[in-house]
């Protein structure tokens, strides 16, 4: 296996949105329909990226900025490719371009149900907030 990481583009979108469709413990919005998510790599330009195995899309790491604070969604990895490192060597990717774009600090949302991807997440040094609730609105 020669896994290859490369930002992320629009022409990504297909293999992503069945990755995204066929991994346990991601939910999916309207705002992951293919136009939005051209719109939030446009404004989010190098920060997102792509694991390929032979061309083929294994992973992802949907990253933006509100210019002051990160923020990660769709980190998934195609479970026959997870606990190889791809997820963290991903999340490394975006947190290095936050950092060169001068963001200090990243946030991530993890469905209540999904343990494993918690379980990710805490074994790699993040921390569940548990002092803020947070509100939607479909606008």
């Amino acid at each position: 296996m020669n896994i290859e990481y490369r930002l992320m583009t629009i022409d990504d979108y297909d293999a992503m949105i069945d990755l995204w469709k066929n991994t346990p413990g991601v939910g999916l919005s309207g705002a992951d329909e293919r136009d939005k998510i051209d719109y939030f790599l446009e404004h989010n330009p190098g920060l997102s990226f792509v694991a390929c195995d032979d061309r083929r899309v294994v992973g992802t790491s949907l990253t933006g900025n509100d210019g002051r604070r990160g923020y990660l969604h769709h980190v998934v990895v195609a479970e026959p490719y997870q606990g190889q490192g791809i997820g963290a060597t991903l999340v490394e990717h975006s947190l290095e371009a936050l950092r060169a774009a001068g963001i200090q600090k990243a946030h991530l949302f993890v469905i209540k149900d999904n343990l494993h991807g918690q379980r990710f997440w805490r074994n790699r040094g993040w921390h569940e907030r548990v002092d803020l609730i947070m509100f939607s609105k479909d606008l």
